[in-house]
């Protein structure tokens, strides 16, 4: 048996936290107390001072395989997440083959049953090789075992598709993940549209390219009643319409990505190309959007948009270099930094959003801590201030434009299914 000690729980079912003691035994949670239950375990962990939450969530990365192994693997992904305090990740489709048929899935699973070091959960895609055009068997894909469907990398630009997926994903009550990007609109465009790019000489992307697509997705999920998600909402004009959608009865959800309210479009300046990521890096005034969004529960979780790249996919000319970041092993950093030090969201907000909302919307089993259920458990301290090394990335991606920054939170263990696989910074 596991016991974790006097640690400062966070069920993710009440809004407060209370001090206790978690014991675990065959995977599973058995007891949860006020009281000691280190007596009845071979194991304890000290948690005292330290969070003791539900696994963390993450709705929306990239682990590459197959097709693109060289940028990250299911091994190499899955390390990085345990070190982010994920217990459960859902990977988007966008692999070479894409992950729009059976076979597919079923090699995703296999992988990170054999070499995961956390729960992988493969999201399908929505057309047959993510080119917009032709609809995938959407039912064999969820036979097989996904958790939803997006064309993410790319957005489905044709409504009369968008509006089929739509259809019938309602029918099964799974999410539609809609990457909401105008490709028109964004043309060659490679930051966000503004006096800034216009200073640096770089072509810039209107806030419109993901407004457009957000509005047009909106419309349709009212008409479908099916349920849609935004993914990286990175505009106040996006926080707006999903708002204003939600108080109408909208089925639909979104999330953020960290990077989103902790970096704007000023980043840029030094052209430091890990700062180029799709949809751009907004202005000031679009990151404070986000943190309201984030506070009032316009925006319902945050997710990571994880994106590794090899290091001479960024050592290029900013036109050139590939857009993403690798976001799982900063992303509670960056959350405690930038919204609970702040008082923005309080700490139980903030493990709701990465971990029991994720899990309600996408329907995963984990997000809570009780009684029976499997012993996904995140323990992090908020006292250690640290500078971020991408150096010490388990990911293959090291590409953050957060290296060098100061930050506080640190994860300090990472149990899924009782078994610790992170323990104060290494992989077990």
């Amino acid at each position: 048996m596991l016991c974790i000690h006097n640690g400062k729980i966070i069920d993710g079912i009440s809004d407060s936290y209370h001090k206790g003691d978690i014991l675990i035994d065959n995977g599973k949670i058995v007891e949860i107390s006020c009281s000691d239950l280190s007596h009845k375990a071979d194991r304890v962990i000290d948690a005292e001072g330290l969070w003791v939450m539900p696994g963390f969530v993450d709705a929306h990365c990239h682990l590459r395989e197959p097709g693109f192994e060289y940028k990250e693997d299911i091994a190499s992904g899955t390390k990085s997440a345990a070190a982010g305090g994920f217990t459960s990740i859902a990977c988007m489709p966008n692999t070479e083959p894409a992950i729009d048929n059976a076979a597919v899935v079923n090699f995703i699973k296999m992988k990170a049953t054999a070499e995961g070091k956390v729960k992988v959960y493969p999201i399908g895609a929505i057309t047959k090789g993510r080119k917009g055009k032709e609809l995938t068997e959407m039912k064999e894909l969820l036979d097989a075992g996904v958790i939803a469907l997006s064309d993410d990398g790319d957005p489905v630009s044709d409504s009369r598709i968008m509006r089929l997926a739509l259809e019938y994903v309602g029918q099964w009550g799974i999410p539609l993940i809609s990457h909401c990007e105008d490709k028109s609109l964004v043309g060659d465009g490679v930051m966000n549209e503004g006096t800034i790019s216009t200073i640096l000489g770089l072509k810039g992307i209107t806030p419109a390219a993901e407004e457009v697509m957000v509005a047009r997705d909106v419309i349709l999920a009212k008409i479908t009643k099916a349920p849609l998600h935004i993914a990286h909402v990175s505009t106040k004009g996006s926080v707006e319409i999903i708002r204003k959608a939600k108080e109408i009865g909208i089925a639909v959800t979104c999330e953020t990505a960290p990077h989103y309210f902790s970096a704007n479009e000023k980043w840029v300046e030094g052209y430091d190309t890990n700062t180029k990521v799709n949809p751009p890096l907004r202005t000031e005034e679009d990151v404070e959007a986000i943190k309201v969004g984030l506070q009032d529960g316009t925006i319902d979780i945050i997710a990571t948009d994880h994106a590794p790249h090899h290091r001479d996919e960024k050592e290029v000319e900013y036109t050139l270099a590939a857009s993403g970041i690798s976001g799982f092993e900063t992303a509670f950093a960056l959350g405690y930094t930038n919204l609970v030090e702040p008082k923005i969201i309080s700490m139980v907000e903030l493990v709701k959003k990465m971990s029991t909302i994720p899990a309600k919307i996408f329907k995963i089993d984990g997000g809570t801590l009780e009684v029976g259920k499997a012993a996904d458990i995140t323990i992090a301290s908020d006292k250690d201030e640290y500078i971020i090394d991408v150096e010490k990335f388990y990911s293959k991606g090291k590409n953050s434009p957060f290296h060098g920054k100061k930050v506080k939170g640190r994860i300090v263990y990472t149990i899924v299914d009782g078994r610790v696989v992170y323990d104060n910074g290494k992989i077990i």
